[in-house]
């Protein structure tokens, strides 16, 4: 069967190999969950919350939220050990421009001044605050509607 599906070899989770649905499961763990919670959105919503993903949280996580990002030393085993140290810890917009070459990764059209626009124009802790406020709204807008006054 599976010669005639033309198979050339399974694939099977390997050690530091990325694997997708990790990626994605990890992410729902770390952040999408931390920020919207377990309880089911009712898809009338969807349009809303995604909104509030697009304009308030990825910004957010992309501008504002630091983030460790390992420092890669191989052992005298020769096993390959990461160290996350506070001297590593920047936002992931701020890892972009850090790497070489990073001006190749933008989107043609789009420069390092028109982002550093957008991440400089508040602070850190301000975003923190509009974000928090956002989903206050969408959640009271969400309840509301689910469970009108009597």
């Amino acid at each position: 069967m599976l010669a005639k599906l033309n198979i050339q070899q399974f694939t099977k989770s390997r050690a530091r190999r990325t694997n997708d649905n990790a990626l994605v499961e990890s992410k729902n763990g770390s952040v999408v969950r931390k920020h919207l919670g377990y309880a089911h959105i009712p898809a009338r919503f969807a349009e809303a919350v995604n909104h509030f993903a697009q304009h308030q949280l990825s910004p957010y996580l992309n501008f504002h939220r630091p983030c460790f990002f390992p420092t890669e030393q191989v052992d005298a085993r020769g096993r390959v050990r990461k160290h996350y140290r506070y001297s590593d810890m920047m936002t992931p917009y701020e890892k972009l421009k850090s790497l070489p070459g990073s001006a190749t990764f933008l989107k043609p059209g789009t420069t390092f001044k028109q982002l550093d626009a957008i991440a400089y124009a508040i602070s850190d802790n301000e975003a923190a605050r509009r974000l928090n406020q956002a989903r206050k709204e969408l959640f009271q807008t969400i309840n509301n509607a689910q469970n009108p006054a009597a």
